[in-house]
């Protein structure tokens, strides 16, 4: 995998001279009260509201997306997931804390985004901080394809959380034209990465659904490696790892996509003459 360190020449696309990054996995240091399953995909908060703090098992590259997606939710708790990234090695602290904000935070060298249901977008540089509370309409995925955050291009499908089709869906889905989900929804997906700047340091960009919030933290070290954080906080209970395709969508999305657009809606994809694994693909992922 190319380290944080590694010199990467900005805006270099994924392909023999820049290798796609392995697939992301959970760091075997977490919170107390985290179990991460044997393959180091999903982690789950056992009880209480906190020790859910987890990390990603390898630093991550520049413009990689380490992206969970909500599994399970627990009522009774006030609060949602949390994400960022750490310059701290997992491996070297004495005890995982509590929280990631603040406890992990104060360490230091660590930035950590709180997700709310509302309001998650970052006001761009010179534009009023009303823009950032503003309603935001995302580009239809069948018509904008890839998600550009700075120098980097990334296929959006994956980045998509999307929710079971239900009775209604034909009527609130339109076939993923919008993206109906809060960001702490179950099957909502999100995700952290971070841009290199030329003056050696990088921002720090949350994605949810499909959609950049906006640089949520500026001037992190790009040489330093950096850990993605997820923090199973409060009312978010379980996240599972959702594999991100850089470069060119692959076969299986782009069929996917034709299917999409032969029908009017979700649940019209249950009368085509397909496989139900195929169906189920093109309705759930």
């Amino acid at each position: 995998m190319a380290a944080a360190s590694d010199p990467v020449e900005l805006g270099a696309p994924w392909g023999p001279a820049r290798p796609e990054p392995p697939p992301t996995r959970f760091h075997p240091v977490h919170g107390a009260n985290i179990r991460v399953d044997p393959s180091g995909t999903r982690a789950t908060r056992v009880e209480s509201f906190a020790h859910g703090v987890c990390f990603s098992r390898e630093p991550l590259a520049p413009g990689q997306v380490f992206l969970v997606e909500i599994e399970e939710k627990e009522l009774g708790w006030c609060g949602h997931l949390r994400l960022g990234l750490t310059a701290l090695d997992p491996a070297s602290l004495d005890a995982v804390p509590e929280f990631s904000l603040p406890n992990l935070v104060s360490l230091g060298h660590t930035w950590v985004f709180a997700i709310t249901r509302h309001h998650n977008r970052v006001p761009r540089e010179g534009r009023p901080e009303a823009e950032a509370l503003a309603p935001s309409c995302p580009p239809p995925l069948l018509v904008e394809p890839h998600l550009c955050i700075e120098q980097f291009r990334i296929p959006r499908d994956r980045l998509v959380g999307r929710s079971r089709p239900g009775l209604y869906s034909h009527l609130l889905d339109q076939l993923y034209e919008l993206n109906m989900l809060p960001p702490t929804a179950r099957r909502s997906r999100l995700g952290v990465l971070f841009c290199p700047r030329p003056d050696g340091t990088a921002d720090m960009h949350i994605v949810i659904n499909g959609e950049d919030m906006g640089p949520s933290a500026r001037g992190l070290p790009a040489a330093q490696p950096l850990y993605a954080v997820v923090d199973v906080f409060a009312s978010t209970k379980s996240v599972r790892l959702v594999q991100v395709e850089y470069g060119l969508p692959s076969l299986q999305t782009l069929c996917r996509l034709v299917i999409q657009r032969s029908v009017v809606h979700r649940l019209a994809i249950d009368g085509l003459h397909l496989p139900k694994g195929l169906k189920d693909f093109c309705k759930y992922e």
